[in-house]
């Protein structure tokens, strides 16, 4: 009796429920549905404004308590090689896939038929995209811009330079890096109010979703909503669950340790509304807060599978569906490209729609305008490459950990067999 009554008390079961009736109002009042939608947004805004927060002040104690610079450089190295790696074969995953089912072969379509100005505003975005200006944005014009645009690169980056400093100095920074620290411990409580209100916020967006562009909007272009679906749920199940076997853990149950967060961010669209307790739960089940601290944040911007499954395949559908025929060296040519220009995926608001938008403009051969085809879905392509983002950041910080000698695997045994509520040994008991 007691499992079941803590079942119905907890947050996933709240959001399932939320889940159902958000879908059953969007459904059957489309207008009352399609007002709902500040509910989802008040929630990101109340997660945004502690993100940064949390992100500097993990990182910077992460840094300041590894003892050696070497550690810090280390643990960077590793995770952008890991990073490129697997968004390498999202990107090869994602064309394999629409190639082999060709979901948009037979649709006929004549470019000159779209409304160039649906996507006029994406284009116009996407101009400013080039991997010049990316690596500049990331050094804040100053530390009080970064925190107020909420820019995660940024503040990661003067978090680590107050880390190196604080590491630098000693014991003569102790006092600051313990107020630092009890700062974190004060956003995690936060957090755990915030996330009270996650169910709302499900409830809300998926109201908002099903409301405004309702089941039929789906029947159109649904062969290639349900191809993406499969593609991620295949690339977990073979990428990440052969990643996953690899580093020593169960990707099935590790994915069932994440449900709530995966939940929340697949209804929510966002990426942000998961991240505290990403970070709080990979600390808990026995990575270090400084490879968590790290890894997270910079795979936000570098490391979104979900993301880049969803490029690849999104520019050859436009391709099949305009019939053009691509070569075999012009396909791989857009995934070098790709390889480029998806690091700014992260960088903008709709930001795979953008940087797929700035790389067609940089490739001519597919009709821009044909981006037109995909405005119907991307909302619902936006839940399930959030979600794989989000599962993707997890195991990549559960790997690096394993690689770093920085993951506890008996504590990982024990949270993941659901036998423990221990302490987090590095921070503060949050009830997750």
């Amino acid at each position: 009796m007691s499992k079941h009554a803590a079942f119905y008390n907890s947050l996933i079961f709240k959001m399932i429920i939320a889940v159902v009736l958000g879908a059953i109002v969007g459904y059957e009042f489309p207008k009352f549905g399609e007002s709902l939608n500040p509910l989802a947004g008040g929630f990101i805004k109340l997660i945004k404004m502690i993100v940064v927060l949390l992100i500097f002040t993990t990182v910077t104690v992460g840094v300041a308590k590894l003892g050696d610079v070497k550690k810090v450089g280390r643990i960077g190295i590793k995770s952008l090689v890991y990073f490129e790696i697997v968004s390498t074969i999202a990107l090869g995953f994602g064309l394999l896939m629409v190639n082999l089912f060709k979901p948009g072969v037979g649709m006929n379509i004549n470019p000159a038929q779209l409304d160039a100005n649906l996507v006029s505003g994406y284009a116009t975005n996407a101009k400013a995209l080039n991997a010049v200006d990316f690596i500049l944005n990331i050094i804040p014009s100053s530390a009080v811009n970064a925190f107020a645009q909420g820019n995660i690169l940024q503040v990661l980056l003067f978090a680590l330079f107050v880390g190196f400093a604080l590491l630098h100095m000693g014991k003569r920074a102790e006092p600051l890096l313990d107020t630092i620290e009890r700062w974190s411990e004060v956003i995690f409580v936060i957090v755990g109010a915030i996330m009270k209100l996650a169910p709302l916020a499900v409830f809300g967006a998926v109201g908002y979703t099903i409301g405004k562009f309702g089941v039929a909007s789906l029947i159109s272009l649904g062969k290639l909503v349900a191809l993406f679906y499969l593609t991620n749920v295949l690339f977990i199940v073979a990428i990440l669950g052969l990643i996953a076997y690899a580093s020593g853990f169960n990707l099935w149950r590790f994915t069932k340790y994440l449900s709530e967060e995966l939940i929340l961010v697949f209804c929510t669209a966002s990426s942000e509304a998961a991240l505290p307790r990403l970070i709080r739960k990979l600390e808990n089940i026995g990575c270090s807060v400084p490879v968590v601290g790290f890894v997270v944040p910079t795979g936000y911007s570098f490391n979104l599978d979900g993301s880049y499954i969803y490029l690849s395949m999104g520019a050859i559908f436009i391709a099949q569906a305009t019939n053009v025929d691509l070569s075999m060296s012009q396909e791989l040519a857009l995934l070098g490209i790709f390889l480029l220009t998806s690091k700014g995926v992260a960088g903008v608001t709709a930001g795979g729609f953008v940087v797929l938008a700035g790389t067609l403009t940089i490739f001519p051969d597919i009709p821009l305008v044909g981006l037109g085809l995909l405005l119907g879905i991307e909302r619902f392509m936006d839940s399930m490459r959030t979600a794989t983002n989000l599962l993707g950041n997890g195991v990549a910080t559960m790997v690096i950990a394993k690689w770093e000698g920085q993951r506890d695997d008996r504590r990982m045994t024990l949270v993941l067999d659901g036998n423990t509520r221990e302490p987090i040994p590095t921070g503060t008991v949050v009830n997750l």
